[in-house]
């Protein structure tokens, strides 16, 4: 089983960026994060990161064949990317929506993403054990779809 694990725009900056926000962790760091979840499972995880939306579709275009999910943390793609959402539902692979901090609690633009209504669920506010347990329900939705007695 693999998923992709696509970060969004600015999560390079991952650290340094608004760290009262977004904490301390670095893109590594959560990487690292979910290698080592992914081993522990017996799977594998496909990280990406990109700035530039275009290249998110791409890569999302081109995981098809090879990843069972995707968990995304879509960034401020979320709250104004039809082209993302569309791209998702074209790979015809359930994906999870994560956020480091909670876009609930935060000002009103970004209450709203375009591709919630499509996700399997949304883990948010938990800064890097949002990843964590958004991939490992993920794994578990996967898991139980190829399995229905597990």
């Amino acid at each position: 089983m693999r998923i992709a694990v696509v970060h969004g725009p600015n999560l390079n900056l991952l650290g340094t960026r608004e760290p009262e926000v977004y904490g301390t962790s670095t893109l590594d760091d959560i990487n690292r994060a979910l290698a080592a979840l992914a081993a522990d499972l017996g799977v594998e995880a496909e990280p990406f990161q990109s700035n530039s939306e275009g290249r998110i579709l791409d890569f999302l275009a081109d995981v098809r064949d090879r990843a069972d999910g995707v968990l995304i943390n879509p960034a401020g793609l979320g709250h104004t990317s039809v082209a993302l959402l569309d791209g998702l539902l074209a790979i015809s692979r359930p994906f999870v929506e994560v956020h480091l901090s909670n876009p609930a609690s935060r000002e009103p633009f970004r209450r709203h993403s375009m591709i919630t209504p499509a996700a399997l669920g949304v883990v948010a506010g938990f800064g890097v054990d949002s990843y964590l347990s958004g991939f490992r329900c993920l794994f578990n939705h996967l898991r139980r779809h190829r399995n229905p007695d597990s």
